[in-house]
């Protein structure tokens, strides 16, 4: 779908006008443009291209100077679980196994309240940072909790945010070998029926839309094989994506060996959960076959390089993945495993990772780096014909970053400024056309507000922990 084939839509529009800034627009040739010009009309990008603005334009309502800025797409989270901002700092030295069994039985407490907050705090911190489309992973869901799913549709809405809510699900748990308290995990059927109600109720598949629903069996070690196969039967059927977590560590590689006789690769092909439909979050551990198969299959990958060396799991071979043709995006993770919960950090922290080792200075560069947290990410959660970069017809979703301050100034190439430098301050974040950031603050939420009830809400979780 193109801006051809709604050819009256921009008609009449309220136009922003943005002149005078870098662009880089992640097409298909990485074009770029030292100095430029985006029109955008309604919530859709009706032009853009080198020098000025064409002149006579109407409905105009805004122009914007982005002298010493650098315009990209909005960047695309693909992995999180936005419950975990109450639980920062916690488990600094364990690994991912220990982690988790350090960590569920406090996130097994968790209600309604404490995830809306968490929620709002995650958004915020990642909006703030650029980014204009979100997906989060929650699959934990106590009895007598409350709508923790709806929580986090409330505060995306609220914060006026691109979202895809990735629906999770547990149903092993400690009596069945799985890690988590079985207080905290689900049966299958009412794991299953609350995934469809969610996908009924909330999934918009419009081309303009601002809420998808994804199926989500939180991970190998976590849910049984009957919930993958008849997750991924549920999720061809209402026509919506699947996601997971696969081959993070040694350890899970360990466990798919005992208790399947098959690496978690083969695990998932066998229960349906390879495809141009599927991602997964992490595949650090993968061999060659494992990347062949993920090729052939289309099946993409959340990067999360900040929660891999937090975790001490590995470094996904992401070059390998690229060069064999696999969708790979970035991920946040949860910020109890990447407690910075931002980003745009990632850009960096990815292209560093990738090089370690010896001779490996051109493992990732600075443009594939943006990439993968703009167009790979929308790839991942199938929207790049919608978001991901800057071309006409496409959804208004995008950043303009300052690069002319003390941080970026000597940095003459943009993007290298953008992904090598510090954080760079954003000036303007539109999302489907409206303004969600202005000069570094949020315009849709009160940052302080936030951190005071996210700060509340941590302090009453770890109360009730402490009171058993």
């Amino acid at each position: 779908m193109n801006s051809a084939a709604e050819p009256n839509r921009t008609a009449a529009a309220k136009r922003i006008v943005i002149e005078n800034c870098a662009i880089a627009t992640v097409d298909a040739h990485d074009t770029e443009y030292t100095s430029g010009h985006i029109v955008v009309a309604g919530n859709r990008l009706e032009s853009l291209g080198p020098g000025p603005a064409p002149a006579g334009l109407d409905g105009v309502v805004r122009r914007v100077d982005g002298t010493g800025h650098l315009a990209t797409p909005g960047l695309v989270n693909t992995h999180h679980h936005f419950y975990q901002w109450i639980t920062r700092g916690l488990a600094q030295d364990h690994n991912l196994f220990n982690w988790l069994v350090a960590l569920y039985p406090t996130w097994a407490r968790i209600d309604e309240p404490m995830v809306y907050e968490a929620a709002r705090a995650s958004l915020a911190m990642m909006v703030r940072g650029g980014v204009t489309c979100a997906m989060d992973h929650h699959y934990v869901f106590p009895r007598g909790a409350g709508d923790l799913l709806g929580a986090e549709l409330r505060a995306a809405g609220e914060l006026g945010v691109r979202f895809t809510a990735a629906r999770g699900s547990m149903d092993r748990g400690v009596s069945d070998g799985g890690l988590p308290p079985d207080f905290a995990v689900e049966t299958t059927e009412d794991a299953l029926r609350a995934t469809e109600e969610a996908v009924d109720a909330h999934h918009d598949p419009s081309y303009d839309s601002m809420l998808q629903i994804a199926v989500a069996p939180c991970s190998p070690f976590s849910v049984s094989t009957e919930l993958l196969r008849e997750a991924a039967a549920l999720a061809r059927r209402k026509g919506v994506r699947l996601h997971t977590h696969g081959s993070e560590t040694m350890e899970e590689e360990k466990f798919c060996h005992e208790l399947f006789g098959m690496g978690p690769t083969d695990y998932f092909e066998s229960t349906g959960w390879l495809g141009e439909d599927v991602w997964m979050a992490h595949c650090v551990h993968m061999n060659d076959a494992d990347i062949a198969a993920f090729a052939r299959t289309g099946t993409g990958v959340a990067h999360c390089p900040s929660s891999n060396a937090r975790l001490a799991a590995g470094i996904a071979r992401v070059p390998d993945l690229l060069a064999a043709g696999v969708p790979v995006g970035l991920g946040v993770d949860g910020t109890a495993s990447n407690e910075s919960g931002e980003l745009h950090t990632e850009l960096r922290n990815a292209l560093l990772i990738n090089r370690l080792g010896t001779h490996r200075e051109t493992a990732l560069n600075a443009r594939q780096a943006l990439r993968l947290g703009t167009y790979g990410g929308a790839r991942v959660l199938g929207r790049q014909e919608q978001i991901g970069s800057l071309e006409p017809g496409k959804l208004a979703d995008l950043v303009l970053w300052k690069l002319d301050g003390l941080g970026h100034s000597t940095i003459a190439d943009p993007v290298a400024a953008l992904v090598l430098g510090p954080p760079a301050p954003v000036t303007l974040s539109l999302v489907d056309g409206r303004p969600v950031v202005e000069s570094g603050r949020l315009l849709t939420a009160d940052e302080d507000d936030i951190a005071r009830r996210a700060r509340d809400e941590a302090r009453r979780l770890a109360r009730i922990v402490a009171d058993g």
